[in-house]
């Protein structure tokens, strides 16, 4: 649909009106209470979000996951997915103890309502294991992160886009420590699965080309950064635009590594 097109483009002020109109149509065909409805108010909340737009969101997402609540069971695997919206959410605003709580509650009903080794439940130990790292709680990420691999490449297989997800993520908090002869594998291995399975020109690709670069960077390693934050650009400019916001992080980045080349000089330390 042309929403999500403008949404994973960018282009927020064309995708707004036609997911309040995918909502207005669902609530006076539907009722105000039915389940499709909850996910049009989730998918908007997702553009509010991503617009930093948190009071908003937080009122939608609320309302859709109330929605559900009351219309299927209170441990119905689409309530995880509402609680696992609004955890992420509140870890982008800093209130870790109420998304650890949402968290940990749609992690238990995936656990409770599938196996215990589906790759829904990695998903959920994924973005746990996100939110203990973005605490500092590093011990506690690597368990998460090495368990939702291991079931990610025994479920889906080792070439899955999803296995190449978990790798990047765990390769982040590699970076993190410091630990970058460990994250490097990682995040090259995490590339090779993106580009085999989802082609060389993906935006999932250029993420990756972007991560490999970053640490090539933090190195030192000039020349092996500046091809790959290059590719980067290149993939970003061409699928998603100039504007885009991951196409303004690569440009700034792919400028102030030539401007180090050129003259030595790493604007990142003035204060």
């Amino acid at each position: 649909m042309s929403y999500y097109l403008y949404y994973y483009q960018g282009k927020y002020n064309k995708a707004e009106p036609l997911y309040l109109r995918s909502l207005e149509i669902r609530e006076r065909e539907l009722g105000v209470e039915h389940p499709n409805v909850a996910i049009s108010l989730n998918n908007l909340a997702e553009l509010y979000q991503s617009q930093g737009k948190y009071g908003e969101a937080e009122t939608l997402y609320l309302r859709s996951l109330d929605i559900k609540e009351h219309q299927q069971e209170v441990d119905h695997p689409d309530v995880a997915i509402s609680l696992n919206n609004l955890a992420g959410l509140y870890q982008s605003q800093g209130k870790y103890s109420e998304a650890e709580t949402l968290y940990l509650r749609s992690l238990d009903i995936k656990e409770h309502q599938q196996e215990v080794n589906h790759p829904d439940v990695a998903i959920s130990l994924n973005n746990l294991a996100g939110l203990y790292q973005s605490q500092g709680k590093y011990s506690e990420a690597e368990t998460l992160y090495l368990r939702s691999l291991e079931i990610m490449e025994r479920e889906l297989g080792l070439e899955h886009p999803n296995v190449a997800t978990s790798l990047n993520n765990l390769a982040y908090l590699y970076k993190s420590q410091g630990k970058r002869s460990e994250a490097e594998p990682l995040y090259r291995r995490s590339l090779e699965i993106r580009e085999r399975k989802l082609g060389a020109e993906h935006p999932a690709v250029a993420i990756s080309l972007n991560n490999l670069a970053g640490l090539y960077d933090s190195q030192g390693k000039y020349s092996k950064a500046e091809p790959l934050y290059a590719r980067s650009l290149a993939i970003f400019v061409k699928t998603l635009g100039q504007d885009h916001p991951n196409t303004q992080t690569v440009t700034s980045s792919l400028t102030l590594l030539r401007l180090r080349i050129l003259t030595g000089f790493d604007p990142a330390t003035l204060e």
